[in-house]
């Protein structure tokens, strides 16, 4: 019975972060040349907590909902590029350095920043045809990217989500 309540909370968790994120990539801030979206610090929280399948829901199928929802032309580029960050997030913070949580989400979330940028930047360049509107629209992937990780640390480590998160698992457990 414990494991069925254990996939219960871990599915309800899930889809409040996927959610989150989806309401967060619906709107902007704006910023002198661009707009700042939110949705990284979300998709970067959730990466070092839940294991890489549900970051990708939460990263990857979040986004894609979202933009369809709001701004459907990059969406298959958010799929693919914020599917990609929450893996390498969450395989960095669960797999590959797991002994050292917070040396592994600071890592993480650094590729995850660099997979996000380039990702967003190829993708633009690809649907808008023009690599010129992708250069002029870098410095703001930049700053999502580093918003969004700077924020998911801090809420993560600082604000004491991770350690309320595993509390509630391991209670179930």
């Amino acid at each position: 019975m414990r494991k069925n309540h254990l996939s219960t909370v871990k599915i309800t968790i899930t889809a409040l972060f996927m959610a989150m994120n989806i309401v967060l990539s619906s709107f902007s801030i704006p910023v002198p040349g661009g707009h700042l979206y939110l949705n990284d610090i979300v998709i970067c929280l959730a990466s070092i907590l839940l294991n890489p399948l549900e970051a990708f829901i939460v990263g990857g199928i979040g986004a894609f909902l979202g933009d369809l929802l709001f701004y459907p032309a990059p969406m298959f580029v958010s799929l693919v590029t914020h599917g990609l960050q929450a893996i390498v997030i969450s395989l960095f913070s669960h797999k590959i350095l797991k002994n050292h949580p917070h040396l592994a989400s600071i890592i993480g979330v650094i590729f995850g920043a660099i997979i996000m940028v380039i990702g967003y930047t190829l993708g633009r360049a690809f649907i808008y045809s023009t690599p010129e509107y992708a250069l002029i629209k870098l410095p703001f992937q930049v700053l999502q990217a580093v918003v969004g990780a700077i924020m998911g640390l801090i809420l993560c480590w600082n604000f004491g989500i991770h350690k309320l998160y595993n509390k509630i698992i391991n209670k179930i457990l």
